[in-house]
């Protein structure tokens, strides 16, 4: 089995989740917002491979350590998970058949939009809260 389920960076991307670290982009923007590579090289010549890995869904065992391809699925931009990185990598494990990985993205995917409308119903409150104390007594 080449491609894995990295436990550590599905764990790591549900902190970052619920610590509110994410980005609520649309599906189609990882091109754009995905690390460059490099970007991704001054961030293991800072960080190491080891945290370059908990930005990444899937580990590929044949690939040698300490580079860059043992590591696929990346998920966010080494500050935040990113929802389009979520969704690309989910797109991209079930068309691969890595089903773990797969069901592990939909899991922070779900999380990601949860969150979201939370939060929009949470602002639509206190905007709501702001007006009602703005109206003039009747």
């Amino acid at each position: 089995m080449a491609v894995k389920l990295s436990r550590y960076a599905f764990e790591h991307a549900k902190q970052l989740i619920g610590a509110g670290k994410f980005v609520f982009d649309e599906r189609d923007a990882w091109s754009e917002h995905q690390p460059s590579s490099q970007r991704e090289n001054d961030f293991i010549e800072r960080h190491g491979f080891e945290e370059y890995g908990k930005w990444h869904l899937g580990i590929n065992d044949e690939k040698p350590e300490d580079t860059k391809g043992r590591y696929e699925f990346p998920y966010g931009d080494f500050k935040n998970v990113h929802r389009c990185g979520v969704i690309s990598a989910e797109s991209r494990a079930g068309q691969y058949k890595h089903f773990d990985i797969e069901k592990a993205a939909h899991h922070l995917h779900e999380t990601i939009d949860a969150r979201a409308d939370k939060g929009a119903a949470k602002e639509r409150a206190a905007q709501h809260s702001r007006s009602a104390s703005h109206r003039p007594a009747r």
